[in-house]
């Protein structure tokens, strides 16, 4: 899956400017530093998922016919 498919369309969303982002700049130590923010973001972002699942599959439960 291409990167271009799951981001969003908009012209200056955050993700969409986070990945066309040139990375020479950075130093080694900050490319690490920058991967643990996004593998932090990609952990809540899971745990939002997570819950929106588990919280549709309790309403389903509850109010299944």
């Amino acid at each position: 899956m291409d990167a271009d498919e799951i981001l969003p369309r908009r012209s200056g969303d955050p993700l969409t400017e986070l990945a066309k982002q040139d990375l020479d700049p950075f130093s080694v130590d900050e490319l690490h530093a920058r991967i643990a923010v996004l593998e932090s973001e990609i952990a809540r972002t899971r745990k939002k998922i997570e819950y929106a699942v588990n919280h549709r599959a309790s309403a389903d439960a509850l109010f299944k016919r």
